[in-house]
């Protein structure tokens, strides 16, 4: 009874760092050169050229995110209803797991929502 919420631990470290992709996709390079520290951004792209293209394709990276947030939720919705063991040990360990992976969902979700703000909401809050 508890491979389910193995299952559902690791999904939610799945989720949890497609998560935080978002952040160093759009949350970031906009906190850093918004603290006026634009020449630390452009050190990071030239060291990390792959961060241009999480900006440049940020529709896929909280498209996986989301998708992964999705996976994990229903897995743990899922796992929500299943019984723990009899055993007390057994149980405890249960709960702990349910717990975690929970914990880990929201704090996914969280990540995703910042991003989402950074990414999308932001840049029309400032054009105007």
């Amino acid at each position: 009874m508890i491979e389910p919420l193995r299952r559902n631990v690791w999904l939610s470290v799945g989720a949890l760092c497609t998560s935080v992709t978002t952040l160093v996709c759009c949350v970031l390079p906009a906190v850093l050169v918004s603290l006026g520290a634009g020449a630390v951004v452009v050190g990071l792209v030239t060291a990390i050229p792959q961060l241009i293209w999480l900006s440049e394709h940020k529709g896929l990276v909280f498209g996986t995110a989301a998708g992964m947030l999705a996976i994990s939720g229903l897995a743990l919705r899922q796992a929500r209803y299943l019984p723990c063991p009899a055993d007390p040990a057994l149980a405890e360990t249960c709960q702990r797991l349910r717990r975690f992976s929970g914990g880990l969902f929201v704090a996914s979700a969280v990540l995703v929502a910042a991003g989402a703000f950074a990414a999308f909401l932001l840049p029309l809050m400032t054009a105007t």
